[in-house]
């Protein structure tokens, strides 16, 4: 070993003698209390911590968020305040199913994460490479995860559980129809479009509230897998979305995305069918996407584990200048991630070099895991006549004018338009050989439920469009037909 090598310590800074061999009572034991030997094993037994419930699977990278258009007149946001803007961030992307061991080609969707680090505290987007969901209501969320997750008895995955949920809840249609057509396979994480998804709140300098809802467009082309690529690559190269991410920023290929938002002042958009469901989409010919921005991904992390593993976003966080909007599921979502992360990284977790805002910050949170700052001297309570820090009346919240009876309300607007339009206008959209492909996923993936559930689903697709249920049908009796063929060919 070189004799300029720095010193191997214990986590208290004290230097290591030997790190080769346990004290022992003898050449061959036993062994005595060994220090080095405690603290060696007592690290390695808490390496991991416990995995996402969903996206447990995913990849990240560091890069940087330019303000490229003027929408000041919608947003005080500072990071948006002015064309030619830059600002740090962190993207992660992500399965949403599958373990930390599963294959980055599964056909799933695909988290889009992004966290800016802005000079007003760090703002997160935690989104999808989709613009839907699969249900409206958070109440619905476990159950929706628990269909995707192992069977509770046998530990194996289930089409059945997938397809009894769906066919019971129709809302799900729209994301569906997305998750079985050639987007469910991306072709790496480079090659997709993200979405926030939900609907969001644009603040001005005047307080007036824009509804909006975020676009994040692939610069380097979609791209897609076939189903069999898919397969063939969750044998061969398991994590080949992480992979292509990694070597593509390597190379200096630096993948960009450009930023678009939807935007309409605060009475027009509370008119618009869907507004704050999280199943629906606005038009696009009714509100185009205006772009604000571009983002470029530059640089890995030099440890996945620290920046990427104990990297937590959350919907609740935000700057001046953005807000949330009724929509249910984002409300939800504002009191899960942050009681996740707090179950999952620790109760600072905010305090991690990932997640730590990169501009002054000041709080009376004390104690509890991890806490690592060292306050000023201030008393642990507000107000105070010490000197510590205040409220900034600067930054009040905008009043929303709510109306309405409490209650446990299901937002059925009275129509089958309201679980099928949408659904039926994507497949429509779609060319003939799309929609071949997507009936044929689909009756893949039906093959092994029973046929009431079955029906069941063919109803919510015929209801979409009669060629939908038709070509899912088609496919899977041809499946079937194949099976009662299959033992006299044996």
């Amino acid at each position: 070993m070189s004799s300029d090598a720095p010193t191997l310590t214990l986590d208290n800074g004290a230097p290591v003698g030997d790190n080769q061999n346990t004290l022992t009572a003898g050449p061959y034991g036993p062994a005595l209390v060994d220090t080095v030997l405690f603290e060696k094993s007592a690290a390695f037994n808490r390496e991991r911590i416990p995995e996402r419930v969903v996206h447990a699977k995913g990849a990240g990278a560091f890069g940087t968020f330019t303000c490229t258009k003027d929408i000041t007149k919608y947003t005080k946001c500072a990071m948006l305040s002015q064309v030619g803007k830059k600002t740090p961030m962190l993207a992660r992307f992500s399965t949403v199913g599958g373990e930390k061991g599963s294959a980055d080609t599964a056909r799933d969707p695909r988290g889009f994460s992004l966290k800016f680090y802005t000079e007003e505290g760090n703002w997160d987007i935690v989104g999808n490479n989709t613009p839907v969901f699969f249900v409206r209501d958070p109440l619905k969320f476990s159950d929706f995860i628990h269909t995707q997750k192992k069977d509770p008895r046998n530990n194996l995955p289930s089409s059945v559980g997938m397809w009894d949920f769906w066919s019971l809840c129709p809302e799900s249609l729209h994301q569906v129809t997305i998750l079985f057509s050639d987007r469910g396979t991306p072709r790496g994480h480079r090659h997709m479009h993200g979405y926030g998804s939900h609907t969001f709140s644009l603040i001005n300098d005047k307080d007036e509230r824009f509804y909006c809802k975020f676009h994040f467009l692939t610069q380097q082309g979609v791209k897609n897998l076939s189903s069999a690529e898919a397969t063939k690559l969750a044998g061969e190269d398991p994590d080949f979305s992480t992979r292509d991410l990694w070597e593509a920023i390597e190379k200096k290929d630096f993948p960009k995305w450009k930023a678009y938002i939807q935007v309409a002042p605060q009475a027009e958009a509370e008119k618009i069918w869907g507004a704050f469901d999280l199943t629906k989409v606005w038009s696009q010919k009714d509100f185009p996407l205006v772009e604000f921005g571009e983002f470029e991904l530059n640089k890995n992390p030099t440890n996945y584990f620290a920046q990427i593993e104990q990297s937590a976003f959350s919907p609740a966080h935000i700057v001046p200048g953005i807000s949330f909007s009724p929509d249910k599921m984002l409300q939800g979502r504002l009191v899960s991630y942050a009681d996740a992360h707090r179950y999952r990284v620790g109760s600072n977790y905010q305090l991690l070099p990932v997640n730590r805002p990169q501009c002054p910050f000041h709080n009376y949170n004390t104690d509890g895991l991890m806490q690592t700052e060292v306050k000023p001297g201030w008393p642990n309570y507000e107000p105070n006549s010490f000197g510590g820090a205040t409220d900034n009346k600067k930054y009040h919240d905008v009043p929303l004018n709510i109306s309405g009876t409490a209650f446990r309300h299901d937002p059925k607007l009275g129509t089958d338009d309201d679980f099928y339009k949408q659904p039926g206008n994507l497949f429509r959209l779609l060319k003939a050989d799309e929609q071949d492909r997507l009936c044929e996923n689909i009756a893949a993936a039906m093959e092994n439920v029973p046929d009431r559930i079955v029906q069941k689903q063919l109803g919510h697709f015929r209801k979409a469009d009669p060629k939908y249920g038709e070509g899912v049908e088609a496919h899977l009796n041809k499946i079937r037909k194949s099976n009662e063929e299959a033992p006299r060919n044996k």
